[in-house]
């Protein structure tokens, strides 16, 4: 297993890409290379960006893969509000994406103050 495996913000990220993409699922097919593509793109970002900061050395540089892990959460809520206003997404989707959002922007906000803390 590998560290990121065993970080809790990962694998509630891992939630929101699986509410993600089966919500986008009954968006319309003409969205398809539009709003569901960047919808899911940004929220496997979301969990990738966590990961690759896992592979490197210094917390600085861990951080900064966090923080772009953080913006690609931003774009998710985002999009999705973008979404329910075409009405694509309900509100209860939105309300359950919104939470996970709440979540994992708190706990990429303390993974990010422990890795600049970190020692070079």
């Amino acid at each position: 297993m590998f560290s990121f495996e065993k970080l809790s913000v990962w694998n509630k990220s891992r939630e929101l890409n699986k509410k993600i993409y089966s919500t986008t699922l009954s968006f319309p097919k003409a969205e398809q290379f539009g709003l569901t593509s960047q919808l899911r793109r940004a929220s496997i970002s979301v969990t990738l960006n966590i990961a690759e900061g896992t592979s490197r050395f210094s917390g600085k540089e861990q951080a900064r893969f966090t923080e772009i892990a953080f913006s690609s959460l931003i774009e998710v809520l985002s999009a999705s509000v973008i979404a329910n206003d075409l009405e694509y997404l309900t509100e209860n989707d939105l309300t359950d994406i919104r939470e996970l959002i709440k979540e994992i922007s708190k706990m990429l906000s303390g993974l990010r103050k422990t890795q600049l803390q970190r020692k070079p």
